[in-house]
């Protein structure tokens, strides 16, 4: 769905994590684009040390001084082992930095995970980011981030337009009707 959103563009760059899920996702996209994904390991997701592939429960069940300092106050630099807020936001800002001034002027698509995104935005915004995400990133979703006189600005965050299945269903919207 997103590559048929994205079809008849044309990007003077195109990135992807390397990790299996982005780079699957990137190559569908490719497919619909004409366009191929250069695989990028500074645009994976954060990496969480003793806790990758857990879930919640086994979490605070192994880890439970961890979990309880996460819980009080999310930060990447309790996760045991981890890569931590300083090394996740440097490895980002990067990569980040090395695609803009590889291109100037165009558009360039970047298939990554909610957490590059994140720091992404925090970048932007002048805010850093320890754990706790304030903003909704989805699957599948597009967020804008333009170039003006030299600055980034957010041109939209965690857009679904082109997905099938509802953001709110009936009873969760700010409107019931």
């Amino acid at each position: 769905m997103v590559g048929q959103r994205l079809a008849g563009r044309t990007f003077v760059g195109f990135y992807s994590s390397d990790l299996k899920r982005a780079f699957e996702t990137a190559e569908v996209i490719g497919t619909a684009t004409g366009a191929q994904p250069r695989p990028e390991a500074s645009l994976r997701e954060i990496f969480l040390g003793d806790w990758e592939g857990l879930r919640t429960e086994e979490i605070a069940e192994r880890f439970p001084e961890a979990w309880a300092s996460w819980v009080e106050e999310p930060d990447w630099d309790v996760v045991p082992g981890g890569e931590g807020a300083a090394l996740f936001d440097a490895r980002v800002g990067a990569a980040l930095d090395g695609i803009l001034r590889r291109h100037a002027h165009g558009d360039v698509l970047v298939v990554t995970h909610g957490g590059v995104i994140q720091m992404a935005l925090h970048r932007i915004v002048g805010r850093p980011s320890r754990g706790l995400f304030p903003f909704r990133i989805q699957n599948a979703s597009i967020s804008l981030l333009e170039k003006r006189d030299g600055r980034i600005v957010i041109g939209g965050v965690n857009d679904i337009g082109h997905l099938e299945v509802p953001l709110m269903t009936k009873g969760q919207g700010p409107r019931d009707d």
